[in-house]
């Protein structure tokens, strides 16, 4: 029995690419400015988060930036740059300069799932802010009334840690054998399984990762039975 079905979204909901080009590019471009106007406001504990896990206590903020900038290069998951990224970001989705792109087959899988009375949450390491903008300003239209719940690495912790899907079923209070999880990543896949849960991958054409056993994959949201049996 599935009640609740969690869902990651870089290459599971929406192509890689929409998020490191569109939200990363956005950010990397506007990091400097952002940092420089919200000093003594939003900023501060941007800068000092960067200059704690950097080990550069004295950095300004033209360093934080440019070292800001390499984490996102790098797709460093750092709480510094996912708040600064949130922050900048709903900016960008305000302005409609910026949209939550989506596979095709999303929107009315999530909407099929809904209406059948299942519960439907986001687990992603982009920051809940970008999350609820990403499913709010979507090209498909606002999917944010479809989703329950958003948990990012600061409210749930690293997403191939057992222990952050435990947290998770005890937050939504759904059994962890009837929370089913949706990922394109094999590692988070068997946290998940770790702690209990249902899971499928799902693997895109073009996406980068690669499927591995002992997991059931489909390429499309379409393929997903959410009642039949699963490893």
């Amino acid at each position: 029995m599935t009640r609740a079905i969690v869902l990651d979204i870089e290459g599971t909901t929406s192509p890689t690419d929409s998020v490191r080009t569109d939200l990363y590019g956005y950010t990397a471009a506007r990091l400097p400015a952002w940092l420089a106007e919200n000093i003594g406001g939003a900023a501060d504990p941007v800068l000092a988060g960067t200059r704690e896990l950097a080990g550069e206590p004295d950095a300004d903020p033209e360093r934080v930036a440019e070292i800001l900038r390499g984490w996102l290069e790098s797709d460093v998951k750092a709480e510094p740059l996912k708040a600064a990224q949130g922050a900048i970001c709903a900016q960008g989705f305000r302005a409609g300069a910026l949209h939550g792109r989506f596979f095709a087959d999303v929107a009315p899988a999530l909407a099929a799932w809904h209406d059948a009375g299942l519960a439907l949450y986001v687990y992603s390491s982009g920051s809940e802010r970008n999350q609820r903008d990403w499913f709010t300003f979507a090209e498909p239209g606002d999917l944010s009334g479809l989703i329950a719940g958003h948990y990012d690495l600061v409210s749930a912790g690293p997403k191939r840690e057992p222990s952050s899907y435990d947290l998770i079923a005890e937050s939504i209070v759904v059994p962890a054998a009837e929370i089913l999880f949706l990922s394109d990543h094999p590692d988070e896949l068997d946290a998940a399984v770790t702690a209990g849960w249902q899971v499928v991958g799902i693997h895109r054409p073009g996406e980068p990762n690669q499927p591995r056993p002992p997991h059931d994959w489909v390429s499309s949201f379409a393929d997903v039975d959410v009642t039949g049996p699963r490893r």
